[in-house]
């Protein structure tokens, strides 16, 4: 599934969570799903912590969260 927000886009899988940013830079980022936490109330931000990666990046609303909460089935803290 493709969720659009303010600065690129998330793709999402069961298994993975791909960022990809739009601007001149382009950055991508990647996580395993297992490796992701998704922070609510009000926050709405996407937190990878895990041996390979460290990164976090915040949402337009908590839509897109609950959203992201569907596809990887997680929860959202």
């Amino acid at each position: 599934m493709v969720i659009e927000f303010e600065y690129g886009k998330i793709i999402a899988t069961q298994h993975e969570v791909v960022i990809r940013l739009e601007g001149e830079h382009r950055a991508t980022m990647q996580a395993a799903a297992d490796a992701v936490q998704l922070m609510g109330k009000g926050a709405n931000v996407v937190v990878v912590n895990c041996s390979e990666a460290k990164w976090s990046i915040k949402l337009d609303n908590e839509t897109q969260l609950r959203q992201l909460s569907q596809i990887l089935g997680c929860s959202i803290h």
